[in-house]
């Protein structure tokens, strides 16, 4: 996989740069997850063995690239993370934080709390409301794949669906994404989670994470029906956590107030809110 850099990762190197303290330095060339020695000369960077150093020109542009992620080869050129769905028509761009994990933009909406929090920190809060996470675990979103892979460390063997191919081409880029496709335990679909749903037998699951894109962008997944499908697959006694928002802002409170109404109306019992994770959490009866 090609070095992966960000305005926040740049900056390290620039910093010494423009300190003049041209020896070594640690960096990272995957947004963080692992570090490494860079030599660091006048003409620039070294980010490749054996390779010319990447010159200062590149990775000033680079952090100056606002929030992108970029791909940089060893010739100095680089392109931003992002791709374009030609089923949904929609935008996806790996977007750098300044700490831990990037998050997803979808048509500009991204995909994990980044507002005092960062996408490593939302996840685990997300996995933790689960709770008892069992043998077999549903997560119906994708999207990079972190609650997908925060479930399979828990021990479960997890099954995952993403809509749209080109959610997975930004994954397969993203290197914090990369267990999604070195872990044994989870399996990967391709399709609506409304439809493929229907297709799993009775009480297929121990526990089911549901963090589906906004209401405008994923109504289906939070309609009755979709519960009804969810209640059925669930096995009796597991757990299901389903992601909405922020609970205090008035579009998340109204939202909140639908879907509890709705999993009750399913059959699902003990539907609490999980403030911390920004969703509300229910049980199957045993």
């Amino acid at each position: 996989m090609l070095p992966t850099l960000s305005r926040y990762t740049a900056a390290p190197l620039l910093n010494a740069f423009f300190e003049e303290k041209l020896a070594e330095i640690d960096a990272t060339l995957d947004l963080g997850r692992t570090t490494f020695t860079a030599g660091l000369s006048e003409d620039g960077a070294s980010l490749f063995p054996g390779a010319d150093p990447i010159p200062w020109k590149t990775l000033v542009e680079i952090a100056d690239g606002d929030k992108n992620c970029f791909k940089v080869s060893p010739d100095g050129s680089f392109e931003p993370v992002r791709a374009f769905s030609a089923s949904t028509k929609r935008y996806y761009a790996l977007c750098a934080t300044e700490e831990g994990p990037p998050t997803m933009l979808v048509s500009g909406i991204p995909m994990h709390r980044i507002k005092n929090t960062d996408p490593g920190k939302d996840t685990l809060a997300k996995v933790a409301a689960v709770g008892r996470v069992g043998t077999h675990a549903l997560d119906t979103a994708t999207g990079l794949g972190y609650t997908a892979i925060g479930l399979a460390e828990k021990g479960a063997q997890v099954t995952t669906i993403e809509l749209d191919p080109a959610a997975q081409q930004i994954c397969r880029l993203n290197p914090w994404s990369q267990g999604l496709f070195t872990d044994a335990r989870i399996a990967q679909k391709i399709g609506d989670s409304a439809e493929l749903v229907k297709d799993f037998p009775d009480q297929s699951f121990s526990s089911i994470l549901h963090d589906p894109p906004t209401l405008s962008l994923g109504g289906q997944l939070y309609s009755g029906e979709f519960y009804r499908q969810l209640f059925r697959i669930l096995r009796r006694g597991g757990r299901l956590f389903h992601y909405i928002g922020d609970p205090n802002s008035r579009t998340g409170a109204s939202t909140t107030a639908g879907v509890k109404r709705r999993l009750i109306e399913a059959g699902f019992t003990k539907v609490a809110s999980a403030p911390e994770a920004f969703g509300l959490t229910a049980e199957k009866i045993r």
